[in-house]
């Protein structure tokens, strides 16, 4: 029989205490255990995994959506090495931000602390189990983790390894939970639980977002579609520009930093479309272009509106040709998700231009989209890409999943 989910919540909340007081020493030992056991472990942990997969593949899953539930060893080691990096990282648990002396003489002082109590909703990538799991203890919060079901065998392994270790290490196990949700109003009836849970992270396509704002009494943090594009300006060196563009497409397609939508200056499409074209149906990409695109390159499917607004993460690319600069940031602002956006170019103005205007978490010079990411981007690993405005934006790491606290010391002092 299936416990009560509320009791799972109210019990996580109850141990969210002792872990939000914890020290800096004991949770990086928690981490560098856990990251230990995970690669002794390695064959047990692939076994569940397999399970996963054979049933998604019978189910018919993409070939595309088995990359991301697949646990190989080395997305193992990489989960362990991740771990090690977020316990090689500064605490920010108890950072003091400002102080100042009023005054009347009161001492004030504004202190970083963890936000209590995440519920990460997520879909078929275990590895965000581990990812929530150091980002969360380490940076002192409690964790409510609800998989999709297609990965439910990985994540029930991974949570288990990670209880273990929290036991071994004198922490509350209680401090991390994985629910098994079957259905929609069971996922919608953790979104009241306010009194338990003190934010929620979805992760996942655009309609899982959707569906948790829609349906959250709990503040949500917004981790965005990646409809990323690389808009390759007329001075771009194009040796460089089809480098990137191959790059940011094809090394992991379904993914949301890959670029959805390839944008070509008008001036140099006629030379860099061919062969940048050629190069990315050789590696099993799907063009979809403009009626400009598919006169200078002939056999491609005609994009819809729809295609500039679409996140694939697949093998498929929308390609415009754009009259300059200016038109490019037009298309990225009005289609766009805010996630990553990339410029190649030689033309410092331009560069600045565009680093400037694009509205986006994360903005590239003359490099792929595909560094937009926690461990890139040195926080060991992330809780993902937020791209809305408050509180955070781009890559979660240890700091985004903290808020503050303002301490005060007195001598006695009262208000007249």
């Amino acid at each position: 029989m299936r416990e009560n989910m509320k009791d799972i919540v109210r019990r996580t909340k109850e141990a969210s205490y002792c872990l939000a007081n914890a020290s800096s020493l004991s949770k990086n030992q928690f981490l560098l255990r856990l990251a230990d056991n995970l690669e002794r472990e390695e064959e047990e942990i692939k076994k569940e995994n397999r399970r996963d997969l054979e049933k998604a593949k019978s189910a018919g899953m993409k070939s595309s959506l088995l990359d991301r539930l697949e646990l190989s060893s080395s997305r193992i080691k990489a989960m362990a090495s991740g771990l090690r990096e977020v316990a090689n990282l500064p605490d920010p648990v108890g950072e003091v931000i400002e102080g100042s002396k009023r005054p009347n003489g009161l001492l004030i002082t504004k202190v970083r602390v963890p936000l209590g109590v995440i519920a990460i909703i997520y879909e078929a990538r275990p590895n965000v189990t581990i990812d929530s799991v150091g980002l969360g203890i380490k940076s002192g919060n409690a964790l409510i983790l609800r998989g999709s079901s297609s990965a439910i065998y990985s994540n029930r392994i991974l949570v288990d390894k990670t209880k273990e270790t929290l036991s071994q290490c004198g922490f509350p196990p209680q401090v991390v939970n994985l629910l098994e949700c079957e259905t929609h109003e069971e996922v919608q009836e953790l979104l009241t639980f306010r009194d338990y849970i003190d934010a929620v992270i979805p992760r996942g396509g655009a309609g899982l977002i959707k569906s948790v704002i829609e349906h959250s009494q709990i503040p949500v943090i917004e981790t965005g579609v990646g409809n990323c594009h690389v808009y390759v300006d007329k001075s771009a060196d194009k040796e460089m520009a089809k480098k990137i563009v191959i790059n940011a497409k094809t090394q992991r397609p379904s993914v949301c930093n890959a670029c959805e939508t390839l944008l070509i200056d008008k001036e140099i499409a006629p030379q860099f479309l061919l062969p940048v074209v050629g190069a990315l149906k050789e590696k099993g990409v799907e063009i979809r272009g403009c009626e400009k695109t598919k006169e200078l390159v002939g056999d491609i499917k005609l994009a819809t509106e729809e295609d500039w607004y679409a996140e694939y993460l697949d093998l498929i690319l929308a390609v415009k040709v754009v009259g300059g600069i200016e038109e490019a940031i037009n298309h990225i602002n009005k289609y766009g998700s805010h996630h990553s956006e990339a410029i190649v170019t030689q033309d410092y103005m331009a560069a600045r231009r565009f680093l400037e205007e694009v509205d986006a978490a994360a903005v590239y010079v003359n490099a792929s989209t595909r560094f937009t990411d926690g461990g890139e981007f040195g926080m060991g690993a992330e809780i993902g890409i937020s791209t809305q405005k408050l509180h955070a934006r781009g890559p979660m790491g240890l700091r985004e999943l903290t808020t503050v606290k303002y301490m005060v010391w007195g001598t006695g002092q009262i208000r007249e």
